[in-house]
């Protein structure tokens, strides 16, 4: 049996909690074709397109430290545009559609290897109604 590199998930398997945005949305530079005065921005080798990021933050309060932010890659033709900000939050609540989720080996600086994951997304959006995110237990 023949795993594919990138498991496609949903957004409720990924963050049953809902994710805030944290960050702007920005360009991924394709750190070996360019140099320091020639920014070279990464492109998916799939599809081609641009490969843009934005940190969040995952909405479980029982989510381990290492595991709280991370960085979420979106593949689009131009910037994606984050929602308007929660109301009275200085976080953004996203919605993210066209996931996959790709396993990797991280290693800390004490020699200590985890399982983790790289999440991609096809688009951002706004929740269609915030308030239906489950409650904190």
């Amino acid at each position: 049996m023949a795993m594919p590199r990138k498991i496609k998930v949903t957004f409720d398997d990924a963050f049953p909690y809902g994710a805030y945005a944290v960050s702007e949305v920005t360009q991924v530079r394709d750190f070996d074709k360019s140099s320091k005065d020639h920014p070279v921005y990464a492109t998916d080798e799939e599809t081609g397109l641009l490969i843009w990021s934005v940190d969040v933050v995952d909405g479980d309060r029982e989510a381990r430290k290492a595991d709280k932010t991370l960085s979420i890659k979106i593949l689009a033709k131009v910037q994606p545009v984050l929602p308007s900000a929660t109301p009275g939050s200085p976080f953004t609540q996203v919605v993210f559609e066209g996931m996959t989720a790709t396993p990797y080996v991280s290693e800390n600086g004490n020699g200590r290897a985890r399982l983790a994951w790289s999440f991609r997304a096809t688009e951002v959006r706004a929740p269609r109604n915030a308030a239906s995110n489950k409650p904190a237990a």
